[in-house]
């Protein structure tokens, strides 16, 4: 039996992130698409186009980032959270940041869409992990 292959989107303005992660959710063989943006004004702007236009485009979880400039992860999730109600299946969240504040964890767990908070660096382990979970 194959296991179904996921499209993931990475939201991190980290350029050397971004490509660690790409790589990573690569090699688990888990990955059909990676679409990745630099803020959440991106990826809002992508996820209102594909609701509309292309909902197969839309993906299957969601890596994002606290810290960015334009529009930070917690802008993004507030405006995700007017949105995916209305999305033809549900996209997992996972906030992932190199914070191991308390509170950042905390108010993650504030936003419905979001599925669990991880302290980056992200090891392949777990990305296999959470990705075979789905």
């Amino acid at each position: 039996m194959s296991i179904a292959k996921l499209i993931v989107c990475v939201i991190d303005d980290d350029n050397i992130y971004q490509y660690t992660a790409r790589v990573l959710l690569e090699s688990t063989g888990l990955a059909k698409k990676i679409t990745s943006f630099y803020n959440g004004r991106e990826a809002i702007s992508f996820f209102q186009k594909a609701e509309n236009q292309n909902p197969d485009e839309l993906p299957d979880v969601i890596f994002l980032d606290i810290n960015m400039p334009i529009m930070n992860g917690w802008e993004f999730l507030e405006e995700y959270d007017k949105l995916h109600t209305s999305f033809p299946k549900p996209i997992m969240v996972y906030v992932v940041s190199s914070s191991v504040d308390s509170s950042d964890m905390q108010k993650s767990r504030s936003f419905e869409a979001v599925s669990d908070y991880l302290v980056k660096p992200v090891n392949r382990s777990k990305f296999l992990e959470l990705m075979e979970s789905l």
